[in-house]
């Protein structure tokens, strides 16, 4: 797996109109250690400091009509230029459900740069406008639609710190996950050594390095087949 040494801490700059949501569970565990230490770091901007009126409305009804209400494009830009403004270079990412899908691939790609900033939606949608006007990046964490854009921040930004180094306990392991191969990963078991009737394999207990290492790689393909065949399609096959 690549090694990820940014220059600088990892930053995530999230535009939402509910910044109260964050941290919440990236402030925990592991992600909210490295957090403390500055590993990497989190703002939450509010989208409402950019609203228009007595009533800070970030909001209208759509053009052409139709149901629900649709974010301004000139509220949504002023917070996009001030958020550059601060932090400049972070690539700009909009939470959007008819993106492309967020794949390993891309979280690496992501941990390897200086961070993202992240515009979470709301209401039924964002202005065309400001997508093509500050040139934002549409990504989907899948084929299912939240009502807002928070928690699919929380997802990517996850996704990607763990990545970063010094905030996982044991790196190597990056490298047999999911995805990491173009497989799902292999099953993982622990004491007792039998539960139930189910013993674990006994490949396992042998200490034979390389039938322990064969058997999880065919278990990965196996698994992988099963679940997801458009995986398996495209994993690379180990040499004979």
């Amino acid at each position: 797996m690549t090694n990820i040494e940014p220059r600088a801490p990892w930053r995530a700059t999230v535009l939402t109109l509910f910044p109260e949501l964050f941290p919440g569970p990236l402030g925990a565990s592991l992600l909210g250690d490295a957090l403390a230490k500055g590993l990497w770091s989190l703002e939450a901007m509010p989208l409402r400091d950019f609203g228009i009126g007595r009533h800070k409305s970030v909001d209208d009804t759509p053009a052409g009509g139709g149901a629900g209400m649709v974010m301004r494009a000139d509220v949504l830009g002023a917070a996009i230029d001030a958020a550059r403004a601060r932090h400049p270079g972070l690539p700009a990412i909009y939470l959007s459900p008819r993106g492309e899908l967020l794949t390993q691939h891309l979280v690496a790609e992501l941990a390897a740069g200086p961070g993202a900033l992240l515009l979470a939606g709301r209401f039924e949608g964002i202005d065309q406008r400001v997508i093509e006007g500050r040139g934002l990046r549409e990504v989907s964490i899948g084929d299912y639609v939240l009502a807002g854009g928070e928690i699919a921040a929380m997802v990517l930004i996850e996704a990607a710190v763990r990545l970063l180094p010094g905030v996982l306990g044991q790196p190597a392991s990056l490298g047999e996950e999911s995805f990491e191969a173009g497989l799902l990963e292999y099953p993982h078991y622990t004491r007792p050594r039998d539960w139930e009737g189910r013993p674990i394999p006994d490949v396992l207990l042998s200490g034979d390095h390389a039938r322990i290492a064969a058997w999880r790689r065919a278990e990965a393909e196996r698994i992988t087949r099963e679940r997801r065949p458009d995986l398996a399609a495209r994993a690379p096959r180990k040499p004979a």
